[in-house]
């Protein structure tokens, strides 16, 4: 795997007077929930932890990396992560704990720039090619942040620093935890190359199988491949692939975005055709999603189900209601509804999400060309 050399002070990422070329960082929190539980808990600390509900039809929400260690993920049953891990510690979340983290985090991305995309509560994109200091280095803002961060919650952060968003999110996951990595303009494609597959986001285990077994096992093979082969084989995320595989992001960090959705998806390592099979991954993924609604404090009237089926097709349904969902029960039932109304299916699937939308205050937003037409992520 490529990896990026780790910055150093004589050696700080510089973007050169070109259009279109900018200065991002992503920051990414590193198994924020379950950090934030071990910061306010120091009997936590050092064991492995995970953040959901126990035993039944419990899910994790977010593992420590002790936990990690022994293949605990989140969105995974919780009986599974139990039979992984005998000694997980099981904690309830706190979200109000973990939205006052985000507050101070946000304070200290604000102290070096007003460009600022919150993607949830635990990471952001910033644009920094014209920071509020007159730092003008990237990778120093980067640094900064992170050592601020830790002083103000005690807690860490992994950042990816780069020319646009695609390569700045791989670059904040490529030294985690509590690291740092910088792509540099003219690295991105080189970079991008040396990933395995499996590193494009969207690229799930089945997807990753497919490719294997059509010779691409890294970006250097993808990006041998044309457009035409891969939208045979790929249909509508051909687009992406051939981008990705070449590092390109055209997209702008988006400050005060208004959400649009908040949900969840599953990709299987397994396909899943079955009823029973079906209405147990949905189950978890209602829990996973209506956590993250809670955490964002949203509010919406649209329920969305999302399957895709092994031959990369995807379909959705969706059902909405003159008023806000009332609660967990209700989003609950509206998504059994949609899922029942179509079994039994076609054929197996290798995804489920369900999300959602009509959230308060998103009809304002007019979304962007250039995001419609280039979303890579």
């Amino acid at each position: 795997m490529a990896r990026a050399a780790p910055p150093d002070d004589d050696d700080k990422y510089e973007a050169p007077d070109s259009p279109g070329l900018r200065k991002i960082i992503h920051v990414d929190m590193d198994a924020f929930f379950a950090s934030v539980e071990q910061r306010d808990n120091p009997e936590l600390k050092g064991k492995p932890v995970a953040v959901g509900g126990a035993g039944g039809r419990g899910v994790v929400a977010a593992a420590s990396y002790e936990a990690r260690k022994f293949g605990v993920r989140s969105a995974m049953p919780s009986v599974t992560a139990s039979r992984l891990c005998p000694d997980l510690v099981f904690v309830r979340p706190r979200f109000d704990a973990y939205k006052e983290a985000s507050r101070q985090i946000r304070r200290v991305f604000e102290h070096y720039t007003p460009v600022i995309e919150p993607l949830s509560l635990d990471e952001a994109y910033l644009d920094v090619t014209e920071d509020r200091l007159g730092i003008g280095s990237a990778t120093r803002i980067a640094e900064l942040i992170r050592q601020e961060i830790r002083a103000k919650t005690q807690l860490t952060a992994s950042a990816g620093v780069s020319y646009n968003k695609f390569l700045a999110k791989l670059a904040s996951d490529q030294n985690k935890p509590d690291g740092l990595c910088v792509i540099r303009p003219g690295e991105g494609a080189q970079f991008v190359a040396g990933l395995p597959i499996r590193r494009f986001h969207g690229v799930g285990p089945r997807a990753e199988e497919k490719m294997q077994k059509l010779g691409i096992l890294t970006g250097a093979d993808l990006a041998a491949k044309d457009i035409a082969f891969l939208r045979q084989h790929f249909g509508s995320m051909a687009d992406y692939l051939f981008r990705a595989a070449r590092g390109i992001d055209l997209r702008p960090v988006r400050a005060h975005r208004i959400r649009k959705s908040v949900g969840g998806e599953r990709t299987f390592s397994d396909d899943i055709g079955s009823g029973a099979a079906l209405r147990e991954t949905l189950a978890n993924i209602i829990d996973i999603v209506w956590e993250r609604i809670e955490a964002a404090g949203a509010r919406g009237r649209t329920v969305t189900l999302k399957l895709k089926f092994t031959d990369f097709r995807t379909m959705t349904r969706a059902t909405s209601l003159p008023r806000w969902v009332s609660g967990k029960a209700e989003f609950a039932q509206l998504a059994r509804a949609l899922l029942e109304a179509e079994l039994p299916l076609r054929g197996p699937i290798r995804l489920m999400g369900l999300t959602l939308s009509g959230l308060e205050g998103a009809e304002d937003e007019k979304p962007a060309r250039d995001e419609a037409q280039l979303s890579l992520l």
